[in-house]
């Protein structure tokens, strides 16, 4: 059996071949025509040929540039913490979105990456169009991005879009700014592989669980007080200049700061003893039943059962623990310490790989540059939780619009009630994400209608609406990536 790729240069050499011959076979009626003087009502000759052109392949692959909206194959990423089958949200879309997608029960599904990363470009999934890739039509087409954001951003699409599923706990981490990832990526290109910033924001699908900025310091210093291997670590000077910090934010910062970096840089052996001695504690207060809230004991076993003898099972009683309903979201600017530890969420993130981890992962950490560059305001779990507004022309969007030019998300939640919605146009490209419902999609911009159910990705060129006749009983529910200048 031919490939793929063996079937694309046939068939582009097919209409390379035809085309030499109805240029040669126009240029020779012309010659005949007007050089020789030949009859007026031979010319029709020529029509003939201009009507038979028309129909080929050759003017068929010129009009790809009018083919604005076209489904996406995109593409998994396998990480070990991710969740594994169909366990995994990530798995679930694929297989809804092909019925013939094979599923492993025993491999992680991580993550679902839909954009032209150049780690995961997603497929055109339609062989009619000549570029295989969306990387490469965006590359050929670049007018597609809308003009303000081809020009801002280079012709390239500024944002990828990804759902997640977390089994086990993402790395303590954080992501430079443009000034800090341009210095990073001069000095170890290695570990640092562009010059970008990386902010993102994760929305719920299913409970999410995360860590997320610093918790106001009176549940610090509760912590310190209640869990005296924490304090060892950060060391009861550090501890007593936080406490005694507390009416001045200025002075809290800088407080924070060394509480935090004592704590990372702390002796190895140190760190394992203590560890070990609070698992202990801890395991001992649960088999006979007592509470361990105060030592955030669940959640202290299960990281240490995942990253055993890892510092960063300290960071929670650092960080804001973070349990987000479905729709709920929060944005990671630059600077801000996070981690996600468990289950399924949409993404959306400025286009870079830079991320500076310090502990829960056996990558790379970089522990000084994150210690340096972390943003220590303390604020509560509620002050991160990212809201959206629902659109005032239209109930069924809700816009989740952070405070960085490179994307917005919105989420499209079309009642059981309505059987017609359009996705409006906007001066930016988008890609689209079904996660619940069917529907059938058109537009005047597509090479034919398109079946939409759950786990179908859709690229829409800037300034084309689609329009979707909704066959499911139960409504549809869509996510759709942008970027509003």
């Amino acid at each position: 059996m031919r490939s793929t790729h063996e079937l694309y240069i046939k068939h582009r050499s097919s209409r390379i071949f035809t085309f030499v011959n109805v240029v040669i076979y126009l240029f020779l009626m012309y010659i005949f025509v007007f050089c020789l003087g030949l009859p007026p009502q031979n010319s029709n000759r020529i029509l003939e040929a201009r009507d038979w052109f028309a129909n080929t392949d050759v003017i068929h692959v010129a009009n790809m540039a009018e083919v604005k909206v076209f489904p996406l194959c995109c593409v998994v990423q396998n990480y070990a913490w991710g969740k594994v089958g169909l366990d995994s949200e990530v798995a679930r879309l694929v297989l809804g979105g092909d019925p013939q997608a094979v599923i492993h029960d025993d491999e992680p599904y991580a993550e679902l990456w839909m954009g032209a990363h150049p780690k995961g470009d997603a497929l055109i999934k339609d062989n009619r169009i000549s570029q295989r890739t969306l990387g490469q039509w965006i590359a050929a087409f670049p007018g597609c991005l809308g003009s303000k954001v081809k020009d801002t951003f280079h012709g390239q699409l500024p944002f990828l879009f990804k759902v997640l599923s977390v089994n086990t706990a993402l790395s303590v981490q954080a992501h430079p700014n443009r000034e800090l990832a341009a210095r990073l990526h001069a000095q170890f290109p290695e570990h640092y592989p562009d010059s970008n910033h990386k902010p993102e924001m994760a929305i719920a699908l299913t409970q999410f669980e995360g860590l997320c900025g610093f918790r106001p310091v009176d549940e610090i210093l509760d912590f310190l007080q209640h869990v005296p291997e924490f304090r060892a670590l950060v060391s009861a000077e550090a501890a007593e200049d936080l406490r005694r910090s507390r009416d001045d934010p200025e002075r809290t910062s800088h407080a924070l700061k060394k509480c935090f970096t004592r704590m990372m840089n702390c002796e190895k052996k140190l760190l394992v003893d203590q560890l070990n001695v609070l698992v202990k504690r801890i395991s001992e207060e649960e088999a006979a039943g007592r509470d361990t809230s105060s030592s955030n004991g669940e959640l202290l076993l299960r990281l240490h059962s995942q990253y055993p003898g890892d510092v960063g099972c300290f960071s929670i009683y650092f960080l804001n623990r973070m349990v987000l309903r479905p729709g709920e979201a929060m944005f990671l600017g630059a600077n801000e310490p996070h981690a996600y530890l468990s289950g399924d969420c949409v993404e959306c993130m400025a286009c870079s790989d830079n991320t500076v981890r310090a502990g829960l992962t056996p990558k790379y950490m970089d522990v000084d540059t994150l210690c340096e560059m972390l943003n220590y305001r303390p604020a509560p779990a509620s002050a991160k939780i990212f809201p959206c507004v629902r659109d005032h022309s239209d109930p069924c969007v809700y816009l989740y619009d952070p405070p960085v030019a490179d994307f917005s998300v919105m989420r499209i939640q079309i009642a059981a009630s309505v059987q017609q919605y359009t996705v409006s146009a906007l001066e930016s490209a988008g890609i689209l994400l079904v996660v619940e419902g069917d529907a059938v999609a058109s537009s005047a911009a597509a090479l034919s209608d398109i079946t939409l159910q759950r786990g179908s990705v859709l690229f829409i060129s800037a300034n084309e609406s689609v329009s979707l006749q909704v066959t499911s009983s139960s409504g549809v529910t869509m996510f759709r990536a942008c970027c509003l200048l």
